[in-house]
């Protein structure tokens, strides 16, 4: 399955709501319900495969709490619901995705000690030669 079927069954097992925003509006912002929740809990996945279950599990975090994503910035319902199903397919995409490969710690290079050694005796020097001399001298 694409990240973007796994984002639309999603969308169709979670809960969708909706209440009032604040924000611009004027007078419409007191009657109108434009903002859009979307709560998705580990029991919505559904007929997932196990595989992909597990790693939305792990992915979003669902295992010990509900995966809730909001939108109220556009007037429009329609509009803030497009935003919430954009946000969810992202993050589903990223839950999906194959994780990185370990990183391999490397020595330096036997060239970049050197330059890093001639760069602290340059720092050195220039700062005992910034200091004032001393009796002896």
């Amino acid at each position: 399955m694409t990240p973007r079927q796994v984002a639309d069954h999603l969308a169709a097992r979670g809960q969708w709501g909706s209440s009032r925003s604040s924000g611009p509006g004027g007078q419409r912002r007191d009657h109108a319900e434009t903002r859009v929740e979307f709560t998705l809990a580990a029991g919505d996945l559904g007929e997932l495969p196990a595989g992909v279950a597990e790693r939305l599990i792990d992915g979003l975090g669902l295992d010990g709490r509900t995966l809730r994503l909001r939108c109220g910035t556009e007037r429009s319902r329609e509009q803030n619901r497009a935003i919430v199903e954009r946000r969810l397919q992202a993050r589903v995409a990223a839950a999906l995705a194959p994780p990185a490969p370990p990183r391999r710690p490397t020595k330096p290079t036997r060239g970049s000690k050197v330059r890093r050694l001639a760069a602290k005796r340059q720092r050195s020097q220039i700062k005992s030669d910034r200091r004032a001399p001393s009796a002896d001298d």
